[in-house]
């Protein structure tokens, strides 16, 4: 009796929606917590904090979503293009393509006889999925999805914003540059990890670059806040 072939669940086929909803979780809260302390470091009141932290989510999330739906509607379209070439390529010249195909096969090890053999099965199954996955390198795993992204990446981007906004809301205005800075590097570190363990990939890694490069962003935005040294009332 045939035993029945357990499906894996691979890392790769979540690097869609996880690589968009990071990048916009990540740059909530670090462009919104950034803004935050460059203006609490020219700013004597809260109100003008909490404005801007305000600005800043709405603005940066329809940024995010918007970049993120032209950018992967851009590499569909190139996807797209090349499907449409390579269709028109398997009807008008299908001998050439299977000998493409095949040549694929013996770079990757196979015997002559055998790349031949492998090529004809799947040109015979489907020539097109074939030329996609091993000519072109477009899998249904990661095929590019414009408004997954746009939407993860914009709803990640509020989540993440909305953070450093709650936080200006109830921190003390005198406390306002450290402990934005102490909460943003700990929901930064939070995010690092959780995005690492599902991406398979290091936490310890992950928490030293988010860390660094988050303290870069907000120590360079509070000194030019307190560099022009503008008192916003």
């Amino acid at each position: 009796m045939e035993k029945s072939i357990k499906k894996e669940n691979h890392y790769l086929g979540r690097s869609n929606w996880l690589r968009a909803s990071i990048l916009g979780a990540n740059d909530g809260i670090l462009s919104t917590a950034s803004i935050i302390v460059g203006v609490a470091a020219a700013s004597t009141s809260r109100e003008p904090i909490v404005i801007a932290g305000v600005a800043g989510l709405v603005a940066g999330a329809l940024s995010m979503a918007a970049g993120e739906y032209v950018s992967v509607s851009s590499q569909t379209d190139i996807e797209t293009s090349d499907l449409d070439r390579e269709r028109r390529e398997l009807r008008d010249m299908p001998e050439e393509e299977l000998k493409e195909l095949a040549h694929i096969y013996q770079l990757r090890g196979l015997s002559p006889d055998l790349a031949m053999k492998v090529a004809e099965e799947l040109t015979a199954y489907d020539a097109l999925g074939a030329h996609a996955r091993d000519e072109l390198g477009i899998h249904s795993m990661t095929r590019a999805k414009p408004l997954e992204a746009a939407i993860a990446s914009g709803a990640s981007f509020v989540f993440g914003a909305i953070l450093p906004v709650i936080a200006a809301l109830l921190i003390p205005v005198k406390m306002m540059i450290l402990w934005q800075y102490i909460l943003a590097i700990l929901f930064l570190v939070i995010l690092g990890a959780y995005a690492a363990k599902a991406g398979g990939s290091s936490v310890r890694k992950a928490v030293i670059r988010i860390t660094f490069w988050g303290t870069i962003a907000m120590g360079v935005t509070a000194y030019i806040g307190h560099l022009f040294g503008v008192s916003v009332s």
